[in-house]
């Protein structure tokens, strides 16, 4: 028996390339947002905050992007079976946590971009302003940005259970289930 982690005797077919890379760059990507997003909270009003505010833009707007290639591909690509030891709760747990894992994933981009567009302020992505194609709502911003906050919430509670659910999956089941998310040597 290999002494490797990533070794299980019941296997289970890999993750295409493009779907590993997408899932990891938006997991690195929405995870450093979140923080990038709490920490603008707490200096909104400090000098130079613009620049955070910005470069949060900036990348939402890659991972709005990124998020709707991932649903492309996902829509196009249909994921790979659970093992055959998968419970039929955890089957429908995974289905409906992915459905609104995604659901958020795309919202949360959406509302964060709206808000923008609705505010005085200009919407700069990397510096480059675009075009503005609301007039200025403050009130629709605020409705906005509280969905934004709100999806923020909702994404970190899933990530959370979607990581405790791969860590159950690669420690305790042994399933390969992590392991087809992970990229192949191959």
């Amino acid at each position: 028996m290999s002494s490797t982690l990533f070794t299980t005797a019941n296997k289970t077919a890999p993750y295409a390339s493009p779907a590993v890379f997408l899932h990891w760059t938006l997991a690195i990507l929405i995870t450093g947002m979140i923080g990038l997003g709490w920490y603008m909270m707490s200096i909104e009003e400090d000098p130079g905050s613009a620049w955070y505010f910005n470069l949060h833009k900036s990348i939402g707007l890659i991972i709005a992007l990124l998020v709707l290639l991932r649903l492309v591909w996902r829509l196009g690509h249909k994921p790979t079976s659970l093992p055959a030891s998968t419970q039929p709760w955890e089957v429908t747990a995974s289905a409906a946590s992915h459905f609104v894992l995604y659901a958020s994933m795309i919202a949360m981009p959406i509302f964060g971009i709206m808000g923008s567009l609705l505010s005085k302020k200009d919407f700069l992505f990397f510096g480059l302003p675009l075009p503005r194609v609301f007039e200025a709502n403050h009130g629709f911003a605020e409705i906005f940005f509280t969905a934004h906050s709100i999806t923020t919430w909702v994404l970190v509670g899933l990530i959370s259970l979607h990581t405790l659910a791969a860590l159950k999956h690669l420690v305790i089941n042994k399933d390969a289930v992590f392991q087809r998310m992970w990229f192949s040597k191959s």
